[in-house]
């Protein structure tokens, strides 16, 4: 299965995506925000296989992170997820960088079908 990192400064929405992930085999890390993300994807050197971000968060936001995370590993996967019909737009410049974005709140099957397409992507 895959390696994912969760970004995301929900703890609860944090939790429930790595435990649904996790439960469908994948290896899944998690970060409370996108610098505590970008850290970590620069410690593994871009070695994971999908990170899913929330887009607003404090410190730095998701969409920052992606670019960050995506000059120095341009071939790195991300899919962002959001409930702020804003942010989606914010997110739109993104096209190419990033697999799309999930809408909150979410299904348990929306996630695993989401992440499924974006791994599919990245295959």
């Amino acid at each position: 299965m895959a390696k994912l990192l969760i970004v995301e400064d929900d703890d609860s929405v944090r939790t429930f995506t790595a435990r649904a992930l996790a439960s469908d085999g994948h290896t899944v890390e998690t970060a409370g925000d996108g610098l505590e993300g970008l850290e970590k994807i620069n410690a593994v050197a871009g070695a994971y296989d999908l990170v899913l971000s929330d887009i607003r968060m404090p410190a730095m936001d998701g969409i920052e992170m992606a670019r960050a995370a995506a000059t120095s590993f341009p071939n790195l996967r991300l899919l962002l997820m959001t409930g702020f019909a804003d942010q989606r737009e914010r997110a739109a410049e993104l096209e190419g960088t990033v697999s799309g974005v999930v809408n909150k709140p979410f299904t348990l099957s929306e996630l695993r079908q989401r992440v499924g397409q974006a791994l599919a992507v990245a295959a």
